[in-house]
C-alpha cells in the first residue's frame, strides 16, 4: 500500500511499504536552503530509524533538475555557507550517522554543486539519458568540500582532480564510463528502475546491508590488517549483531534446505 506522508512542501515523501521515496520540489530547479536540507535530515533520520523501512530512493521534480546544490539567492540574502543544515549535513545524507540501510539516487536531471555531492553520497546512482553533472563550485571561487573527499575514492584520481579544477560537465555516458552512476535508463524508465532496484533490496537481509554499509564506513581509513581485524573481533556492532542474530542461521538453513531465506532482521 501506497501512504503519502506529505503532498507539498520543499520535500516529498511516500512510502512504499518497506522503500521511502523522498524527493527534491523545491522551486524550479530544487536548490536546497538551510530550512530544506534541516528537513531532508530529519526524514532520513526518520528513516534511518524506521523498523519498518529497508531502502530509501532520492530523486528530483520535474525532468530538468535533480539539484543544483546550496539556494545561491538564499546566498544573497545572507544565508552563510555555514549554516545550520541539520542533522544530515547538507542535504540530510552526508553527514548523517549511523544510516545502515540502502538508499538509491534516481537522479532525473542536472546535478551540479551539492547536488552533486548529495548524489554520491547515496549507495547506488540510477540516471536518466539527459543527466549531466559538474562541480561548478570552483567558477565561484569557493570549494566543493564533500566532493574533494569523496570523488578521489570513487572514480580514478586524476579524472576527479580534472572535474573539481575546471567544473567541467559531463553527460550520463561519461559519468558511467568512469563509474560515478551505475546504470544509464531512458527518462520515461528512470523511477520504474529505481523501483524495481528498491524492492530487489527490500527483500534482502536488513542485518547484512547494516554490516555491509558499517564496515564500509569505519574501515575505509585502515590498512588492510587492521579491518579484518575489526570485522573478525566483531569491533563493529552491526557486525556483532548479525554473527549473533535468527537471520544468520536462517541464511544457512534456507541454503541447505533449497528454499527461499525469511529475514527477519534480527
Amino acid at each position: 500500500m501506497t501512504v503519502k506522508e506529505n503532498a507539498t512542501g520543499p520535500i516529498v515523501v511516500v512510502r512504499h511499504g518497506p522503500v521511502l521515496e523522498v524527493r527534491i520540489a523545491r522551486g524550479k530547479a530544487n536548490a536546497i536552503d538551510a530550512a530544506t536540507s534541516r528537513i531532508m535530515g530529519n526524514v532520513f533520520a526518520g528513516f534511518r530509524d524506521d523498523p519498518v523501512l529497508r531502502v530509501a530512493i532520492l530523486t528530483g521534480s520535474g525532468d530538468k533538475f535533480f539539484c543544483p546544490g546550496w539556494d545561491l539567492k538564499a546566498a544573497a540574502e545572507g544565508e552563510a555557507p555555514d549554516s545550520d543544515y541539520g542533522v544530515g549535513g547538507f542535504g540530510g545524507l552526508q553527514e548523517l550517522p549511523g544510516l545502515n540501510k540502502p538508499v538509491i539516487c534516481a537522479v532525473n536531471g542536472l546535478a551540479f554543486g551539492g547536488g552533486f555531492e548529495i548524489m554520491i553520497s547515496c549507495d547506488i546512482i540510477i540516471a536518466a539519458g539527459h543527466a549531466t553533472f559538474a562541480l561548478p563550485e570552483i567558477n565561484s571561487g569557493t570549494v566543493a568540500d564533500a566532493a574533494s573527499i569523496k570523488l578521489p575514492r570513487r572514480i580514478p584520481y586524476h579524472v576527479a582532480m580534472e572535474l573539481l579544477f575546471t567544473g567541467r560537465r559531463i553527460d550520463a555516458t561519461e559519468a558511467k564510463h568512469w563509474g560515478l552512476v551505475n546504470e544509464v535508463v531512458p527518462a520515461g524508465r528512470l523511477m520504474e528502475r529505481a523501483r524495481e532496484l528498491a524492492a530487489q533490496l527490500a527483500e534482502g537481509p536488513p542485518l547484512v546491508f547494516a554490516a555491509i554499509k558499517e564496515i564500509t564506513r569505519e574501515t575505509a581509513h585502515l590498512p588492510v590488517q587492521q579491518a579484518f581485524d575489526m570485522v573478525t573481533k566483531r569491533r563493529l556492532k552491526t557486525v556483532d549483531v548479525l554473527y549473533s542474530s535468527e537471520d544468520q542461521l536462517e541464511g544457512a538453513r534456507a541454503f541447505a534446505e533449497k528454499r527461499k531465506p525469511q529475514w527477519k532482521g534480527r
